[in-house]
């Protein structure tokens, strides 16, 4: 079986840790990679979508960093129980007109023995911004562990 550490039950070490991980894989943009972090059945809501199964969920980020480009995000742990985590998140994104927008949320997740995601429920809302108006500076990819996170830039 796969297994994707920290595993359930979580304690708040490892429920942060769990959602760095997360964090960091969404940064990658890599949908191939992120999909391996969820189980063969998972089933999401995100936004008006609903993926059921690890081919969708791929297909379903292809299609999501297509349009929304130099994607970066941040992602904060809310609360936690044993295998549920739930967080709040911003990302930074533009379309191919260059118009810039932050996009604000809360997922919650839930995880089977093995640590993988089996239920994913995400709510986003979009809000244009300047790109004077922009936070997320970092390079594509992981953010930097001295980059504040959503707390401390007062999102």
């Amino acid at each position: 079986m796969e297994s994707r550490p920290p595993l359930p039950p979580f304690s708040l070490q490892t429920a942060a840790q769990k959602v760095r991980l997360a964090e960091d894989g969404w940064n990658s943009r890599d949908p191939t990679r992120v999909a391996l972090a969820y189980t063969e059945d998972t089933r999401w809501r995100n936004r008006a979508e609903f993926p059921v199964g690890r081919a969708a969920a791929q297909q379903f980020l292809e299609r999501k960093w297509a349009r929304e480009l130099d994607y970066r995000l941040i992602k904060e742990l809310w609360a936690f129980s044993s295998h549920r985590i739930a967080v709040r998140f911003a990302y930074e994104w533009h379309d191919t007109a260059g118009q810039w927008c932050r996009s604000y949320g809360n997922e919650n997740w839930e995880f089977n023995d093995a640590g993988l995601m089996a239920v994913r429920h995400a709510s986003i809302n979009d809000l244009p911004i300047a790109a004077s108006d922009r936070v997320f500076f970092w390079p594509l990819g992981r953010r930097p562990d001295d980059h504040p996170g959503l707390s401390e830039l007062g999102l």
